[in-house]
């Protein structure tokens, strides 16, 4: 038995003694608070604190301890979710003195930069993993993700967030499509057209403290919006298709959004999979009056076709209706997060971390041929194991 689930069965009798017992209110109110699962919360921006709300909120857990580099952001997560004196933890290396303050999980939503070695940190400390996609920005943050999936297993649990898998209507599309209903893959049609971000600098602030403020500009911080949102569908593709893919061609640029950061706003890359399915992929990080999320694979008797709160159906010889991903943003982090909770509480622990390894590092392919401008393989990208050089100075 991990010790998560030693501690779980303590608080499940504890809770029991004290509703049997003549207690006062405060001291039953204090046992069911002690007996909700406590996390700790790395990266305390917009997305931090939203899923953590939603943990808090929505499942039977509390945030315990916060670490940040900045006092503004730790100040509201500190006032939002009433974290204990002595629970705040400020600065880089600071998220390893997070995993011994008691918590039993961990949720990760600091830049993907990091994410590597806080997730690792997290399963060495015996700590339950919830991590945001995508996990790393290069080849060598993959494999530190995959080796830290590897050590959790039996362990605990090491979830990434992608949304779309936690969805019924892709999870039967997916089994639909493994069951012959589009005969065999041929090709596909892979997109992410989206608009501008939000601006996140603070005004008299350093240019290395803004840099990290706004890292979805950034490409050593984010992995360009190949890696950091583009993701999404890359992976939907790599599990309809229940492969990664072997090699890749792309371009891409810089040259609508040209005044913040570092990153390219448009991506252009043909994937090929194994048994020869091709596939076309495109993103912009730009695009004024439309927008969509897509994976869509032609087969030899018909076509999948799924859209991030879109809609997601099948067409062909075995016809599907399928239906409304409408809000699924927040129904599959929710959906997520009680899953989460619940392998915590159970001890029936989950792990996708080696499969969310494989999909960033598809994006981290598509994202190196880009900027090559020529074919690399997936072997090639991962012997020459290149990594992003941070150069941040704080």
């Amino acid at each position: 038995m991990n010790r998560t689930m030693q501690r779980r069965r303590f608080l499940k009798h504890a809770g029991a003694f004290a509703g049997a017992t003549v207690l006062p209110a405060a001291a039953i109110a204090g046992t069911q608070a002690n007996s909700a699962v406590a996390l700790g919360l790395i990266g305390c921006g917009g997305r931090g604190l939203w899923i953590a709300d939603i943990f808090t909120g929505k499942t039977n857990a509390r945030i315990a301890a916060v670490h940040d580099l900045f006092d503004d952001r730790l100040d509201n997560a500190v006032r939002k979710f009433k974290v204990p004196d002595g629970k705040r933890f400020k600065g880089l290396g600071a998220y390893k003195d997070l995993m011994g303050a008691g918590i039993e999980g961990v949720l990760i939503e600091s830049p993907p930069y990091c994410h590597p070695e806080q997730g690792l940190a997290a399963v060495e400390a015996g700590v339950n993993v919830f991590m945001a996609k995508p996990v790393a920005v290069d080849v060598p943050g993959c494999a530190r993700v995959a080796r830290g999936a590897a050590l959790a297993k039996g362990k605990v649990s090491y979830f990434v967030d992608f949304q779309t898998r936690a969805h019924d209507l892709y999870k039967e599309a997916v089994k639909r499509v493994r069951e012959g209903a589009i005969g065999q893959p041929v090709c596909g049609q892979i997109y992410y057209h989206a608009g501008r971000l939000g601006r996140q600098a603070v005004a008299g602030a350093s240019a290395a403290e803004n840099r990290v403020r706004e890292w979805v500009y950034d490409k050593a911080l984010s992995g360009d919006i190949i890696v950091e949102q583009n993701i999404h569908v890359l992976d939907v593709c790599n599990w309809i298709l229940g492969a990664r893919p072997l090699a890749a061609y792309g371009i891409g640029g810089r040259k609508a959004r040209v005044d913040v950061g570092d990153c390219w706003d448009h991506f252009i890359v043909a994937y090929q999979y194994p048994n020869d399915v091709k596939i076309d992929f495109s993103s912009n990080q730009f695009a004024k009056g439309y927008g969509d999320l897509c994976a869509r694979v032609y087969g030899s008797e018909g076509t999948i076709d799924t859209h991030y709160d879109g809609t997601v159906t099948i067409t062909g010889d075995h016809a599907w209706q399928g239906g409304s991903t409408q809000g699924l943003y927040y129904s599959g982090a929710l959906a997520n997060a009680r899953g989460f909770i619940e392998s915590i509480e159970s001890g029936k622990l989950v792990n996708n971390g080696e499969e969310a390894a494989q999909s960033t590092q598809t994006c981290v392919l598509g994202r190196t041929a880009a900027y090559r401008r020529k074919e690399m393989t997936w072997d090639e990208v991962e012997a020459a194991n290149e990594a992003l050089d941070l150069k941040l100075d704080l």
